[in-house]
């Protein structure tokens, strides 16, 4: 039998963590009224992953209340001490496209020391789709992180800003052939006559995914 919204919220306030952590992946089968509504109380829990799991739903739940999700997750993202649920907050801010949060991802990205916090930063900003975020991604682009250059490579094909592909033709002789993969979705997405040659070299990659994928591109192009 599902779980009603009581049931959710007697167990979202026991003492046994088990039961929250059950409680916080029930609200998912309630319709988004009272799931939002519940969401809001598990983003405080005193656990981490209970916050991380309600957190993580906002990005579906907010379109209930927009300004009251931003608020939230604004606020988990600043001041949350798990940086899991720093992510979390900066994954559900990009899926929910909310642009003014922008200075606080950028803030958080320049001032965490987590690699994780920043992933989801770089990550969201394709999603959230401002502009601004071209500046940000063009620093995680020149990281020495790969998994770091792999998401700013994404987000710059999300973003759809034509100075990207200046950018990104460098990462064809890339010798992670997972960037390269990456490099060749981001191109698509970005269009234009400057990635026709990329692509076309890409084509003949070493890495079949790397080429097969060229090769499809150029046909849609």
């Amino acid at each position: 039998m599902s779980a009603t919204p009581e049931d959710v919220r007697q167990a979202l306030s026991s003492e046994v963590l088990g039961d929250r952590l059950r409680a916080v992946n029930q609200i998912r089968e309630l319709e988004p009224e009272p799931a939002f509504e519940l969401a809001q109380s598990a983003i405080t829990d005193p656990s981490a992953r209970v916050r991380y799991a309600a957190v993580s739903q906002m990005s579906s739940l907010g379109t209930q209340d927009l300004p009251r999700a931003e608020t939230i997750l604004r606020d988990r993202l600043l001041s949350d001490p798990e940086p899991d649920v720093q992510a979390a907050a900066a994954d559900s801010i990009g899926g929910l496209k909310l642009t003014d949060a922008f200075e606080d991802l950028q803030q958080v990205y320049h001032t965490t020391p987590e690699w994780l916090v920043r992933f989801s930063i770089v990550a969201a900003l394709g999603t959230l789709g401002d502009p601004r975020g071209f500046d940000l991604l063009k620093q995680a682009l020149a990281s020495d992180e790969s998994l770091l250059q792999v998401a700013a490579i994404g987000s710059l094909g999300e973003l759809g800003d034509s100075r990207a592909t200046e950018l990104l033709a460098p990462f064809a002789s890339s010798p992670d052939w997972q960037i390269r993969y990456r490099l060749v979705q981001a191109l698509e997405n970005l269009g234009g006559p400057e990635t026709h040659s990329i692509l076309t070299q890409l084509s003949q990659d070493e890495m079949p995914q790397v080429a097969e994928a060229a090769t499809n591109g150029l046909q849609s192009a």
